[in-house]
């Protein structure tokens, strides 16, 4: 049943290509599909408010001189940790220099020294092979070419402040969806050949996140009711510096910050990642958020220190301009006095299963970028791999979708009953911070599941966004909770107190689908 103020009723809109999502991988699907068909690019609030606005260290991808693909694929699969698709890496890094070199062409203005692009290093890469664009503000720029480029094309249409709330199926087959309008308060129907799912990431679901306030996981929630399989939830990367300073936001230090010699000190000012990995500062991120947890603990502290103050202030300046910017209004210098940080919930490794080319088990639904669990990142993704799988898994995706230019339109569709968790967002987003962080155990993770999968459902009293979101944090905060604690070991960024090894039975992907139990394979 409809509560509250938005409307029951129904406009019906109709494309043949619908996406779901404005930031890198949907904008660049959006290209790839404008010449076989009128195309829909939805998103959830602003154009511009998507995880890729906010990457700021810069996009990975063999092109420097020192540099080669091969070396980038075996850096990814190290940091995978034993779980990435070599398939899908050899994708990635082998399809990577063009894509980029295709931005540029766009106008994609990387920094450069001179003619010459500048390559900085980040941690777990062998090489200077992050590409940045105004020091700090990669992904913004990207976001802004592939915006510009996708304007320029006339079968792209954008309607931006529609949060997409289910997905409208047809004996089994994604055939659109229904969005919230948030200006004309009511629910929309959106109709189309196929349908693909760009939606970024689920940071929110947890108390201490870098995520914008969009990334509910609405994608990974939308697409689990709809029948999809979801594989890898239970590796969610945590970055390890994210300022923490009461009132602030906990907006990210970018790892590109000690890529280019910063240090981490705990409070006494003692450097203390030399005793935990060769590579210190530069180790995987869920090896340096497990180290600063246990200084933070060994410590008392409640938080640790990023240290630039040894390098000139005027390079810190111009590298990281945003990030210097943004401390200072916070009130620290990061040019005269460490920055205080803490770890927070950064990235989803998992999501909806697909191939290399965006499908997924429910036909008519692809996905790509964050939301999408293609087994390029297995248990940890490398430093600066995100921007580039969305954009060489996008493209991908929208060229596949391109297949399904003849497939006839839906005249009716199914739509799913709506519950709503009678549960606070603030108690779910602590609990999970609590039993689905950076250390977990199985008490922990049966008492989550326990408390989420016991609440009761109830309907909706205003049916607006937020009710919609708090159903999708509740539910992949379920999902996560429960391949966590079938997947008995640790490994990337799935860490288990009472299993704290890798285990070769475990060597697998963990997949799960609406009413079943989750399994490996």
């Amino acid at each position: 049943m409809y509560h509250g103020s938005i409307k029951p009723t129904c406009e019906r809109i109709e494309a043949d290509f619908l996406i779901v999502g404005a930031g890198v991988a949907g904008l660049r699907a959006a290209i790839a599909l404008a010449s076989a068909g009128s195309v829909l690019v939805v998103a959830k609030d602003s154009l511009k408010e998507s995880s890729s606005e906010y990457a700021q260290g810069g996009i990975a991808v063999a092109l420097s001189d020192d540099d080669e693909i091969a070396l980038h694929e075996q850096d990814t699969l190290a940091a995978g940790d034993g779980l990435c698709d070599r398939e899908a890496v050899r994708t990635l890094v082998a399809e990577g220099p063009a894509a980029i070199q295709e931005l540029i062409a766009w106008g994609a203005e990387f920094d450069r020294d001179g003619a010459k692009l500048l390559f900085t290093r980040e941690g777990a890469h062998s090489r200077n092979r992050v590409l940045h664009a105004h020091g700090d503000s990669t992904g913004r720029e990207i976001s802004r070419t592939l915006y510009q480029k996708a304007a320029s094309l006339g079968n792209i249409r954008f309607q931006s402040f529609s949060a997409v709330t289910d997905l409208l199926l047809n004996d089994g087959a994604a055939v659109g969806v229904v969005a919230c309008d948030s200006s004309q308060k009511q629910h929309v129907e959106m109709v189309a050949r196929c349908v693909l799912l760009a939606t970024g990431g689920l940071g929110r679901v947890y108390l201490e996140t870098t995520n914008p306030d969009v990334a509910t996981g609405d994608g990974v929630a939308t697409a689990y009711r709809a029948g999809a399989a979801i594989s890898d939830i239970e590796f969610v990367q945590f970055h390890p510096t994210a300022l923490f300073v009461p009132g602030a936001p906990r907006f990210l230090l970018s790892e590109a910050a000690r890529g280019e010699g910063g240090y981490l000190r705990n409070l006494a000012g003692e450097r203390f990642m030399p005793a935990v990995h060769p590579m210190a500062e530069l180790a995987p991120r869920d090896v340096v958020s497990r180290a600063i947890i246990a200084e933070m603990a060994r410590t008392g502290a409640s938080h640790v220190l990023l240290d630039l103050t040894h390098r000139d202030a005027a390079f810190i300046r111009q590298r990281f301009p945003r990030i210097y910017e943004t401390c200072l209004r916070y009130g620290v210098d990061i040019s005269r006095q460490p920055a205080p940080v803490h770890p927070a919930a950064h990235y989803s490794m998992g999501g909806v299963r697909t191939d290399a080319w965006g499908r997924t088990n429910v036909p008519g639904l692809f996905a790509a970028g964050e939301v999408a669990s293609t087994g390029v990142h297995g248990a940890n993704r490398l430093a600066s791999n995100s921007l580039l799988e969305g954009v060489v898994f996008g493209a991908r995706a929208g060229t596949a979708m391109r297949e399904m230019a003849s497939t006839p339109m839906c005249d009716r569709a199914e739509r799913p009953a709506v519950e709503f968790p009678a549960m606070s967002e603030e108690r779910i987003r602590a609990l999970t911070w609590r039993n689905c962080g950076i250390q977990r155990n199985a008490e922990g993770l049966r008492a989550a599941i326990g408390e989420l999968a016991e609440t009761a459902q109830a309907p909706a009293q205003s049916y607006a966004r937020r009710d919609f979101e708090l159903r999708s944090i509740h539910t992949v905060a379920l999902l996560i909770a429960r391949a966590a604690l079938a997947r008995e070991e640790s490994r990337g960024g799935h860490y288990r107190t009472d299993f704290p090894e890798k285990r070769a039975e475990f060597q697998k992907h963990s997949l799960v689908r609406l009413g079943e139990e989750v399994r490996f394979g």
